[in-house]
């Protein structure tokens, strides 16, 4: 019987002394909860100083902020390895590039899957149409880059189609320049043409084109569409002399 006694006490006390150590919180959660506390504890004492309370309530906006721009990079760190290189079906004079349809198709399931959503906002200058595109996480940070386009009057569109030409290819540039999102060539059966061949510039480097051509005069911006299409479609050997011209161009 003394045996079983002691057998019984034994599982009983490791029981207790299981149950009795608490999961070590997170260091963000810990400053996260000791500041809320401080500020319910001064929000329950008459006498608080005003400006006290909104140091503490800044405090804690700051902290919030922090919290939620570490869950957006360690998301976007996962989302990066699952991102793959977009096929380029679509066509253009000067070579071919990814829709926004397949960019969309593509990534969305991706993006919920890691807490992320976009939005576009479309606004109308003077100077052109301006894209910005929102990158949204779920725990509240975003970011977001915009680009200034002239209207795309190629190919003798009316003002309609040259507004929605437009606004597609800033949202297409927008998106791959907040995802960092890569593009290429179709297989072609083992055979690369000439043009899927040439190096194109990247994704910021177009946007710098970009931001020139719209500030060059229409006969410039003209020249530009005529010899390269768009700015994500001018070869890499372009760029350095493509950018020094266009600033000399450029209306300050």
């Amino acid at each position: 019987m003394a045996t079983k006694t002691n057998v019984v006490n034994h599982e009983s006390s490791a029981s207790t002394s299981l149950q009795a150590v608490p999961a070590e919180p997170t260091p963000h959660l810990t400053e996260s909860t000791a500041i809320i506390q401080v500020i319910e504890r001064a929000a329950l004492n008459p006498d608080v100083d005003i400006d006290k309370m909104e140091r503490l309530l800044q405090m804690q906006e700051r902290v919030m902020d922090r919290q939620a721009m570490m869950a957006y990079s360690a998301a976007m760190a996962a989302m990066q390895t699952e991102l793959p290189s977009i096929k380029e079906r679509g066509q253009a004079n000067n070579g071919c590039y990814a829709t926004l349809e397949d960019i969309v198709d593509t990534v969305r399931p991706i993006m919920q899957k890691h807490g992320f959503a976009v939005s576009f906002r479309i606004r109308t200058q003077e100077r052109g149409i301006e894209v910005t595109g929102v990158l949204m996480h779920k725990d509240g940070h975003r970011e977001e880059t915009s680009m200034l386009l002239p209207a795309d009057i190629s190919g003798n569109k009316n003002a309609v189609q040259a507004f929605g030409s437009s606004t597609s290819y800033g949202k297409r540039y927008v998106l791959c320049a907040l995802l960092n999102i890569t593009t290429r060539g179709q297989d072609d059966n083992g055979k690369t043409s000439t043009k899927a061949s040439i190096k194109l510039v990247t994704p910021f480097q177009a946007g710098q084109i970009q931001r020139l051509i719209s500030q060059c005069p229409a006969t410039t911006q003209e020249w530009f569409r005529g010899k390269y299409g768009s700015a994500v479609q001018v070869p890499s050997s372009d760029f350095d002399k493509l950018r020094v011209s266009l600033s000399k161009r450029a209306v300050k």
